[in-house]
């Protein structure tokens, strides 16, 4: 039975063919009553081959041994690649930046109070060239630049603006020039234009610009009313004050008397429209230079027009 069953084991377990015992063999030993005599050893008997009345066995088809799944491995960490940025195609590249060309400079078309360089000492020496007094030419556009301005403006019956725009420069251009009704020296005051001119053997030789009476009622210092208004006709120099004087009319620079309290004098305000009390107002440098030059000596005329 031992060899049986180490034979049966042995096939089965290899898949060979099923080995049945004799019935003999197997006969319960539980029934049967021992002999004396041993019991000679049974040899079991293979068979040789396979009857051909049984139905031949077929061998179990091994099953197969599942792969074991492989144990899984960390990935190792890697770091992303970077996504390769595409180069720009030649239509769409940027062009190299280039220093940008520099314009050439253009004329200015308006020169006001403030502004300096050679288009404004080419102003000053055309407006000094027609006998608008502004002193010395320096390229520096200053206030007595601007009361030339304002004096050319007057004299071109255009916008009192001070500054040299289209409208000026055009009148710079055609050389516009006041004539006066003196015929000898003397001082042309025009009430109308505002401009004052000195006049030198019948000729211009500065126009100033001036500002007048300027029409309003005002109240003098023994506490009357009066117009401002400056008195027309043809008058002398009869006073002078070589300095600072103090009149009826107010406080005046040089003052040259020509009637009562009324004279051309110098003061730091002179805007391009009638503005005193009656007098004649001049820049502080105009009036100097009437000084230095004798303009308006004792008994010359002064022409109020």
């Amino acid at each position: 039975m031992v060899l049986a069953t180490a034979l049966t084991g042995g096939l089965a377990g290899c898949g060979g063919v099923t080995w049945t015992p004799d019935a003999e063999a197997v006969a319960d030993p539980s029934r049967t009553r021992p002999t004396s005599a041993s019991p000679a050893p049974v040899t079991p008997v293979l068979p040789t081959s396979t009857p051909t009345s049984a139905t031949p066995t077929t061998a179990p088809t091994p099953r197969a041994t599942p792969t074991p799944r492989p144990t899984s491995t960390p990935r190792a960490t890697t770091t992303p690649r970077a996504t390769p940025t595409p180069a720009p195609s030649a239509s769409k590249r940027p062009k190299p930046k280039t220093a940008p060309t520099p314009k050439a400079s253009q004329p200015r078309t308006e020169l006001r109070l403030g502004d300096r360089g050679p288009e404004v000492l080419a102003l000053q020496q055309r407006l000094s060239a027609l006998g608008y007094w502004l002193g010395e030419p320096d390229g520096h556009y200053g206030s007595l630049t601007q009361q030339a301005v304002w004096a050319l403006q007057k004299t071109a019956g255009i916008s009192r603006d001070g500054r040299v725009g289209p409208s000026t420069q055009r009148a710079l251009d055609r050389g516009v020039r006041p004539t006066t009704r003196l015929a000898g020296n003397g001082i042309d005051i025009d009430l109308h234009r505002q401009v004052l001119l000195v006049v030198r053997g019948g000729q211009v030789k500065h126009v100033l610009n001036t500002s007048t009476g300027g029409g309003y009622e005002y109240e003098r210092k023994d506490g009357s009313t009066a117009t401002a208004r400056t008195p027309k006709g043809s008058f002398r120099v009869y006073h002078s004050v070589d300095g600072r004087d103090e009149g009826f009319l107010g406080e005046m620079w040089r003052p040259r008397y020509f009637k009562g309290g009324y004279a051309v004098h110098g003061s730091p305000s002179i805007p391009p429209h009638p503005a005193s009390h009656g007098c004649a107002r001049l820049s502080n440098a105009a009036m100097n230079l009437i000084w230095a030059r004798d303009y308006m000596p004792m008994g010359s005329t002064v022409l109020v027009r």
